[in-house]
């Protein structure tokens, strides 16, 4: 069962507790602290596993937690570490927060390993708090408690290009023609119901990854037809080849197809329309003589737009190969990268609850002073002198209505607001 979606809970481990104890033997009647540390909690992690294809392990099992550390015990024994929960997936899976549908992390091209949510640290034991003014501290340091987020998975595979037309066009044909790929293929509408990939090997050129994506109807990129639910599958792709049926078989108009299609590609993702196209018009040993020919009215609409037309038979192979030429050489102009999805949700910074944060105005230092537990660690872990960085925190002070309350005090350009020892001068 090809599966390509699929939502989960995880949850990393808390961290133990530090104990509270003290050392009583005999002739030792003033034993000092020794209560041991929490171990540490389990993390919950991602890892590309080279033999998956699909996400249908997720379908079943819905709840994934790792294991939370053990608390300190007496004579300065520190609490066994909590276990990781490794969560193997294919690459190509997107990991998205699924409330806000922002993505976390792509398991693609280098990323093979992430750590998600990382266990909760153990809390100190009370020998950790013994002074010359308090020798006999009656009191430990609680563990870090565990974090928790809802995530929706996608898999996106990964293919150099991608095969697009309306249903019954012949895409299946030609990719078991062209790959060792030997998808079903029928005389009926949607025969294909799951992405197919294939390879394709060229004699002294470089190889390359073709994904067949089930058959689009228009209206697809609002959710009608099973075509949208694959569109996800050609966000990585490099390449279009755009299969028609140019002798109008079933009574369609191959231009009209072409331009429903891309149309549709728009709709959904303006970028995947962007990139390049090639035109397979298709089944070319079904074209009778007659007054017009199909494919020249092709090549007249579409090569003035700089897409090139190729009459092609996926039965007979005619014209498959000056085809799959074409196609190698636009890959080999495009960027040898893996197209991956920047990270827009950051589970360190928040998602775990709405900690508490202060927005006040120091009338002796004249300048505004935001603090917070949640502040203090969004600094600590994030890069300001980075454009990326410096974008996340205008976001992350927008979002949390920071500025909103700054505005509320009467904030002025040029004003100076203070967090935690960093001073920034504030412009709207």
């Amino acid at each position: 069962m090809f599966a390509d979606r699929a939502k989960i809970y995880v949850r990393s481990g808390k961290g133990g507790d530090g104990h509270v104890s003290f050392r009583r033997e005999k002739y030792v009647p003033n034993g000092g602290p020794d209560g041991g540390d929490g171990g540490h909690g389990g993390s919950v992690i991602f890892e590309v596993d080279e033999g998956m294809n699909t996400l249908v392990n997720f379908r079943h099992v819905h709840n994934y937690h790792a294991e939370h550390g053990q608390d300190g015990g007496k004579k300065n024994c520190k609490g066994r570490d909590g276990k990781d929960i490794i969560l193997k997936v294919p690459e190509g899976t997107v990991v998205k927060e699924l409330e806000s549908g922002k993505v976390i992390t792509d398991m693609s091209g280098d990323n093979r390993r992430y750590v998600l949510l990382s266990g909760g640290k153990g809390g100190k034991g009370n020998q950790h708090y013994a002074t010359s003014t308090m020798q006999a501290p009656k009191y430990a340091q609680p563990g870090q408690p565990a974090k928790e987020l809802n995530l929706l998975l996608e898999l996106k595979v990964i293919a150099d290009v991608g095969l697009v037309g309306f249903p019954n066009v012949g895409k299946s044909t030609f990719l078991s023609r062209v790959t060792n790929a030997r998808p079903k293929i029928a005389n009926y509408h949607f025969t294909t119901l799951n992405p197919n990939l294939g390879v394709v090997d060229l004699t002294g050129e470089k190889g390359f990854v073709i994904a067949d994506i089930p058959g689009l109807i228009e209206g697809a990129s609002e959710g009608v037809g099973l075509g949208y639910e694959f569109l996800r599958h050609i966000e990585r792709t490099k390449v279009m080849i755009h299969i028609v049926d140019a002798a109008g078989v079933e009574g369609r108009n191959p231009v009209e197809d072409i331009y429903a299609i891309n149309k549709e590609l728009e709709a959904y993702n303006p970028e995947i329309a962007k990139r390049p196209q090639v035109i397979a018009a298709n089944k070319i040993d079904c074209i009778y003589d007659g007054d017009s020919d199909p494919v020249e009215e092709i090549k007249k609409e579409f090569e003035p737009k700089g897409i090139q037309v190729f009459p092609i038979s996926a039965v007979s192979g005619q014209g498959v190969k000056e085809l799959l030429f074409a196609v190698s050489k636009i890959l080999e102009e495009r960027e040898d990268t893996v197209t991956t999805f920047e990270q827009e949700f950051f589970p360190e910074f928040g998602g775990y609850g709405n900690e508490p944060f202060t927005v006040e105005y120091n009338e002796e230092d004249k300048e505004y002073v935001v603090e917070g537990p949640r502040i203090e660690r969004m600094l600590g872990y994030t890069n300001l002198e980075s454009e990326k960085g410096f974008v996340f925190f205008q976001n992350f002070l927008k979002e949390n209505g920071i500025l909103e309350q700054l505005e509320e005090l009467g904030i002025s350009e040029g004003d100076t607001v203070r967090m935690y020892g960093l001073k920034f001068d504030y412009y709207k």
